[in-house]
C-alpha cells in the first residue's frame, strides 16, 4: 500500500479507501479521528516515527483529524490537503484526479523576456477568490503579462492577511477558494500562455494555527532563529523527514496543481548547514518531476547572494532569477528624495541607473553604511535577466506607513520615465498588483489574528517602520491602520474601474510592453549588451546593442529640466553609418498625459523633455 502513495505524508485516496501517513515521534500512539468523531481508528507505528493506516470505504470530502496519546484536542494534518474550517479545523480529503485539465500542451516558462505580475488574491478583486481572480486573466493576457506571482496560499489564521504566516502547506486558503478552484485560475492562465508561480515561505511558520510541534518538536531548529522566530530543522536531529516534508510540498504543489516554479521567501532566513543545500534539493526534484516542462525558479535574498542562481552542478541553488532591491531604491529616491533608513546608501542619481541596468546589483561587495557590513557578490557574466526589476512590491508599498503606491509619491512625468526604465531595461520587470492603472487603493499591511496575538504584531509592526523617522513621529503613529481592522484590509481591495479612469496610465504599460515583447531589442532575441552614459549631468542614454548590424536602440531619460543638447560629444549618440535617429516612442505623449514630444532629436540638436523618457531606432538617410 504505501508504495502507492504519491507522497510521503497526508492522506492519498487508493483503491476505494484512504491511506493516512504521519510523522509524529512525539506520541506514542495516533488515531486518526473521521468526521467529526463519528470513528475512531489507531494507527500503526512504523520506523522513524511515522504512523500509518488504510481506511477502506472513505471518499473525498470526508473529513478527519488526529488524536495524539491522550490528548483531549484533536489536530489537523500537518500535510492537509485543505481546511475548509480554518487552521483549527478538521482536515478534508481531497481528490486530485477530479479536475479535468486542459493544459497538455503547456510547455512551461521560457526564460527569455518575462513581465512577473505579483497578485494577492484576497485584495485582488472585491470578492477575493481564486475564481473571481480568474475572470481577470484575459485582461492580464492583453497588458503583457507574461508570469503571475501568487504570494503565499497556503492556509492560515484569520479571515484575511498576506499569508507569509502560513501554518498547513499543503493546503490552499479555505477562504480564497477550493483546491479546485486554485487548479481553475492556473489552467485557465495557461491557456493564455501566463505561467503561474507561487511564493512560498520555508523560513519559518505562523504562530496561530500550527501545530507541528505537537506532532515532533523536531520540525524547528534549536541552532537558528530567524526575524520571524523559529526556523525549520533542515540539519540538526531528525532532520530528515523534515527536509523530505519540505522537498514533497514543492513536488506536490508542482505536480498536483501544474505550478510553474516558486518565488522563496527570504532565502537568506533558511538555515542549513547540510552538504545538500535544502533548496538546491527542492530545486534539483522539481525539475525532475516537471520533466520538459520549463519551470521559473525565484527568490527573494537580502544580502544578494549570487550562489542562488549559480547552476546545481557548480555548488549552486539552481535559481532562474533574484529580486533586486538596488534598482528599487535608487528609483524610489530618485523619485521621491527620501532617503531614510534602507535608503539611505543611495543617491538616486543617473549614474546609478546605467549601472543598475549594466550590472543589476549596486552593491556586490562594497560598504554598506545601513548594515554596517559588506553587501553583495558579483554579477560580472550572469544574464541580467536573472534579475527581477521593480518600482513596487507587497512589502515596500506597505513599508511607506500609509501603504501610498509610487504615482501617489511623485511627478506624473517622472513617474512614466520611470516606468519606461523598468519596463525596457534588459532585467524581467515586476509589477504589482493595480501599478498598471496607478490605482488608487492603499496596499498596507492586514493580518486578522487573536486579540493577545494581534495586539504584538501590531506593536512590532509599528517598531518596525519607525526606522523611518517621519513615521515615527508622534503625529504619524495615529495614522498608521491596524493590522487586524478588516477596514485595513478592505480598503487595499483593487478597483478595475480605474483601468478605464485612469486609461493615459494602462496605455503607457500597454504600449511599453508591446514594444518589449514584440521589438526584437529589447525582448532579448537580438540583444547583444547595453552600454549608458550620463549627458549633462541629470540626463543618461543607454545604448542597446542588436546582434544584428545597423539595428541598435537608444533609451535616453532626463531626469530634470528641459534641456537642448548641442553639441552631442558622446559616442554611444552616434547613429550607425549612413543612418540618422527616428523617434520610436516617448513618455511625453499625448496619449499618457504628457505635453508632447514631436521630433525632438535631429543630428544638429537634441532636444531633450523634462522629466521624459524616449526611444529612439535606426532610420536609413
Amino acid at each position: 500500500m504505501p508504495n502507492q502513495r504519491r507522497y510521503p505524508v497526508g492522506a492519498e485516496l487508493i483503491n476505494n479507501g484512504v491511506h493516512f501517513r504521519v510523522w509524529a515521534p512525539a506520541a506514542k500512539r495516533v488515531g486518526v479521528v473521521i468526521n467529526n468523531n463519528d470513528k475512531y481508528i489507531e494507527m500503526s507505528a512504523e520506523t522513524n516515527g511515522y504512523q500509518s493506516i488504510f481506511i477502506p470505504s472513505l471518499k473525498a470530502g470526508d473529513l478527519y483529524q488526529f488524536k495524539l496519546d491522550d490528548d483531549a484536542y484533536f489536530y489537523p494534518d500537518p500535510a492537509s490537503r485543505a481546511q475548509p474550517e480554518g487552521p483549527h479545523g478538521p482536515s478534508m480529503i481531497v481528490d486530485p484526479d477530479r479536475f479535468q485539465w486542459s493544459d497538455k500542451h503547456w510547455k512551461g516558462i521560457q526564460q527569455q523576456s518575462n513581465v512577473i505580475y505579483e497578485m494577492h488574491i484576497g485584495t485582488f478583486t472585491k470578492e477575493g477568490t481564486f475564481i473571481a481572480a480568474t475572470k481577470e486573466l484575459n485582461e492580464l493576457a492583453k497588458l503583457g503579462i507574461t508570469v503571475i506571482e501568487l504570494m503565499p496560499v497556503n492556509e492560515f489564521e484569520g479571515e484575511f492577511g498576506w499569508g507569509y504566516d502560513g501554518v498547513d502547506l499543503y493546503a490552499p486558503y479555505h477562504i480564497y477558494g477550493t483546491p479546485d478552484d486554485l487548479r481553475l485560475f492556473i489552467d485557465k492562465a495557461h491557456s493564455l500562455r501566463i505561467g503561474v508561480i507561487l511564493d512560498v515561505v520555508y523560513n519559518h511558520a505562523g504562530s496561530s494555527g500550527c501545530y507541528l510541534q505537537k506532532f515532533s518538536p523536531d520540525y524547528f531548529s534549536a541552532l537558528y532563529k530567524s526575524e520571524w522566530g523559529e526556523t525549520f530543522n533542515f540539519d540538526g536531529k531528525n532532520s530528515a523527514p523534515v527536509r523530505e516534508f519540505f522537498i514533497s510540498n514543492a513536488l506536490y504543489w508542482i505536480d498536483e496543481f501544474h505550478f510553474d516554479g516558486f518565488r522563496f521567501d527570504a532565502t537568506q532566513q533558511i538555515f542549513d548547514s547540510s552538504e545538500d543545500y535544502i533548496l538546491a534539493a527542492i530545486v534539483r526534484n522539481i525539475r525532475e518531476i516537471a520533466g520538459t516542462r520549463q519551470l521559473y525558479i525565484t527568490g527573494e535574498n537580502e544580502p544578494q547572494n549570487i550562489q542562488l542562481i549559480a547552476p546545481l552542478n557548480n555548488s549552486g541553488s539552481g535559481f532562474d532569477a533574484l529580486w533586486n532591491d538596488d534598482f528599487h531604491h535608487s528609483a524610489i529616491v530618485a523619485a521621491t528624495g527620501r532617503c531614510a533608513a534602507y535608503f539611505s546608501d543611495y543617491n538616486g542619481e543617473p549614474q546609478e541607473f546605467i549601472s543598475n541596468l549594466k550590472y543589476s546589483f549596486l552593491y556586490q561587495g562594497q560598504f554598506y553604511q545601513w548594515q554596517k557590513k559588506q553587501r553583495g557578490t558579483p554579477t560580472f557574466g550572469i544574464p541580467a535577466q536573472a534579475f527581477i526589476h521593480y518600482l513596487q512590491n507587497h512589502d515596500q508599498i506597505a513599508n511607506t506607513g500609509r501603504g501610498k503606491r509610487l504615482h501617489q509619491l511623485t511627478n506624473p512625468a517622472l513617474m512614466r520615465a520611470l516606468t519606461a526604465v523598468l519596463l525596457l531595461g534588459p532585467q524581467s520587470p515586476l509589477l504589482f498588483q493595480g501599478q498598471e492603472f496607478a490605482a488608487s487603493s492603499p496596499f498596507l499591511y492586514f493580518a486578522d489574528n487573536p486579540k493577545k496575538l494581534a495586539q504584538q504584531v501590531a506593536k512590532g509592526r509599528n517598531e518596525f517602520l519607525q526606522q523611518f523617522p517621519n513615521l515615527a513621529l508622534p503625529e504619524m503613529q495615529s495614522y498608521l491602520a491596524k493590522p487586524d481592522s478588516p477596514a485595513t484590509f478592505t480598503q487595499c481591495k483593487l478597483n478595475f474601474s480605474e483601468r478605464e479612469k485612469n486609461y493615459e496610465t494602462y496605455q503607457l504599460h500597454k504600449d511599453l510592453l508591446k514594444l518589449r515583447q514584440a521589438d526584437n531589442v529589447f525582448c532579448g532575441k537580438d540583444y547583444s549588451h547595453i552600454d549608458g552614459a550620463i549627458l549633462a549631468g541629470t540626463i543618461i542614454v543607454l545604448r542597446f546593442f542588436s546582434l544584428k548590424k545597423n539595428d541598435d536602440r537608444l533609451l535616453i531619460v532626463n531626469f530634470d529640466s528641459d534641456f537642448e543638447l548641442s553639441p552631442a560629444p558622446e559616442p554611444l549618440l552616434a547613429p550607425h553609418m549612413r543612418h540618422t535617429w527616428k523617434l520610436l516612442w516617448s513618455s511625453e505623449s499625448p496619449h499618457y498625459g504628457g505635453h508632447g514630444s514631436a521630433a525632438p532629436f535631429s543630428l544638429e540638436r537634441w532636444e531633450l523633455p523634462g522629466l521624459s523618457a524616449a526611444v529612439l531606432v535606426p532610420e536609413t538617410k
